[in-house]
Formats: structure tokens, C-alpha cells, sequence
């Protein structure tokens, strides 16, 4: 297939091809899915126009995929999450800064105080919902993590809402950093701990090797998502997307910005694999919870690669055929 440039059209790199790892599925997959929908229908008050294009995401083959081996309980738990995460990022983009932050506020003062803080918020009451069900299997440390790593989400789609109001394209540097946290990756890292029923201890979850791991896997998540949201993004003029930012602080023309995030993703890959190859012993006991945990990041790795032409976020019905090809037309390019 020739990658020639075409304004129109851009060429997506072969990150299923690069992605050697095997693909799985959770046997509960399908019966979760369903009824995490029902769940997240029911509570969030959709429109008829707003179920249509909700259930074209999918969120319950993504945890099918990335969490393959938790029980149904689980499962059901880690769902419900991705499909309340994936809302609360369209809420927000619908938000000014004061309502990204009032969001937030909303949402953690329910997870610090989930009995007492009182809320009519539709966001807050789900967070109760899907908290009071994580808290009782989650371990202490498990849940400390989580409720760290999802305000720090919270503090950077605020600051997203900052850049986006003042019209700001941030440097590569910032960018990066800044969509670590954005990503939503790092509470959903957390919920493998959950899903596998494990809760490791700080300075394991802390070392370095294993937040090295988490870093590139996020990055690969994140970064190949900009890749294959780029044309949904640019149509509403979302600037806040590794391919734009490229453009825009480096000059590069679009395929040459696209064939570049591609470059640092497969990069990602080989680091997530060659920092595997480090990973310390701390025993047999918590040296296997590791092993569990390495393998649920290597499973977030090719599911997501996979659900993101199934899903219809970012190709509408078109992704199986893009998935072949690998061409997208784009639409008023930048």
C-alpha cells in the first residue's frame, strides 16, 4: 500500500502489525457489557440522540479485552468505571473551566466522603454507585492510588479547559506530560490491581521499572488514541492531540505528524518490553502479583490497539475496513 501524502486522507501507521502480543477475552465480556449500558443509560438521563451514539462505544469490549481473566463481579466494576470515564470526558469538553473544575470537586468530595457528601449531580451519584462496589474488594493501598491518580485527572483536563479557553497549543514537552493525566490510563492501571484482587505494596508500585512500565503503556495507549481520533477531534477544533500539537509547535505537515506519533508509539512498545526485562525480584509471593499486574498493562496494550476499530468513537461503522487499509479520509483538514 503506498503511504503518499494526500491533504485529504492520512495513511495510519501499523500498530496491530508492530503489537505482537497475543489478543483476549474475558468470557463475561458480553453479558457485562449489556448491563453496564443499561446501568449507564439509566443514570446518566440520555437522550435518544445521546443513547445512539453511546452505545457505538462500546466501552464493555475495551474492559473485555484489557481485563481478560477478572471474574464477572469484577468486571462489571471495572465497565461501569470505563463507561462513566469516557462520559466525564464528554461532559467536560462540553464545560468552561469553572464547570471542569466544579466536575472534579463533585466527583472526589463523593469518593473521599462517599456516606456523607450529598450530591443531585448525576456525576457525583454514579461515582457513588461504581465506588461503593469497588471499595469493598479494593485493598487500602489500591484505593489510595486510585483516589490519588483520579483527582490528578481531574486537575489536568481542568488545566486542558484552561488551554482550550485561551486557544493555547503547548509545547511537546507540556503536551506529553499533561496527557499522562488526561488519558484516564493511570486510575484504570489501578482497577487491574482490583479486577486481579491484588493490592501491592508502595514501594513495589512505587519502583521505578514498574512505573516505567505504566508510563509506557500509557503513552502507547494515549498517544495511538490521538492517532485515531485525530480527524473527530480537529472537526470541533480540539487542538488537545499529539498530531496537532506537532504540527503546530514543529511544522510538520499532517501524514509527517501522523507517521511521527507512530514512530513513538512502536518505541513504546519496545520499551514496555525491555523495561520488563528488569523488573526486580521482591519474593515468590509478590513477585507473581507483579507478574499479573505486567501482564493486565500488556493486555491494556493490544486490546486497546484492537477495540479502537470496534468502537465507533473515532471511525463511525467505517473501522474494520480501516483497520485493513489503514487509510482515513479526513474531513476540513487543518
Amino acid at each position: 500500500m503506498s503511504a503518499s501524502y494526500h491533504p485529504d486522507q492520512i495513511v495510519l501507521p501499523d500498530l496491530i502489525s508492530h503489537c505482537n502480543f497475543p489478543l483476549r477475552m474475558n468470557v463475561c465480556g458480553s453479558s457485562v457489557a449489556a448491563a453496564s449500558e443499561a446501568w449507564m443509560i439509566r443514570g446518566a438521563k440520555f437522550t435518544e440522540k445521546r443513547r445512539k451514539k453511546f452505545c457505538g462505544l462500546k466501552a464493555g469490549l475495551l474492559t473485555t479485552m484489557c481485563y481478560p481473566d477478572c471474574g464477572k463481579e469484577e468486571l462489571r466494576v471495572v465497565t461501569d468505571f470505563m463507561n462513566y470515564l469516557f462520559n466525564l470526558d464528554d461532559w467536560s469538553d462540553g464545560f468552561d473551566t469553572d464547570g471542569t473544575q466544579r466536575l472534579g470537586d463533585c466527583v472526589m468530595n463523593v469518593l473521599y466522603h462517599p456516606e456523607t457528601y450529598s450530591t443531585k449531580a448525576i456525576a457525583g451519584k454514579m461515582a457513588r454507585s461504581f465506588w461503593l462496589r469497588f471499595i469493598r474488594k479494593a485493598g487500602p493501598r489500591c484505593q489510595r492510588r486510585f483516589l490519588e491518580v483520579f483527582d490528578m485527572f481531574f486537575q489536568a483536563i481542568t488545566q486542558q479547559s484552561v488551554d482550550r479557553t485561551c486557544g493555547m497549543i503547548p509545547d511537546l514537552e507540556s503536551y506529553i506530560s499533561l496527557r499522562r493525566d488526561t488519558s484516564g490510563c493511570k486510575p484504570v492501571f489501578v482497577l487491574m490491581e482490583y479486577a486481579a484482587g491484588i493490592d501491592l505494596p508502595n514501594e513495589v508500585a512505587d519502583h521505578p521499572i514498574i512505573q516505567d512500565l505504566n508510563e509506557a503503556t500509557n503513552d502507547l495507549v494515549t498517544w495511538s488514541n490521538d492517532i485515531f481520533s485525530y480527524d473527530v477531534e480537529q472537526k470541533r477544533g480540539d487542538t488537545h492531540n499529539m498530531i496537532a500539537v506537532i504540527m503546530q509547535t514543529l511544522g510538520y505537515d499532517l501524514q509527517s505528524a501522523v507517521d511521527f506519533v507512530g514512530r513513538l508509539c512502536k518505541a513504546s512498545i519496545f520499551r514496555f518490553q525491555t523495561s520488563r526485562e528488569q523488573i526486580p525480584s521482591w519474593g515468590p509471593v509478590i513477585d507473581a502479583q507483579v507478574e499479573t499486574y505486567v501482564q493486565g498493562l500488556q493486555d491494556w496494550i493490544v486490546g486497546s490497539l484492537h477495540w479502537s476499530f470496534e468502537t465507533e468513537r473515532y471511525f463511525g461503522k467505517m473501522g474494520r475496513k480501516i483497520k485493513e487499509t489503514r487509510e482515513v479520509m479526513i474531513a476540513n483538514p487543518m
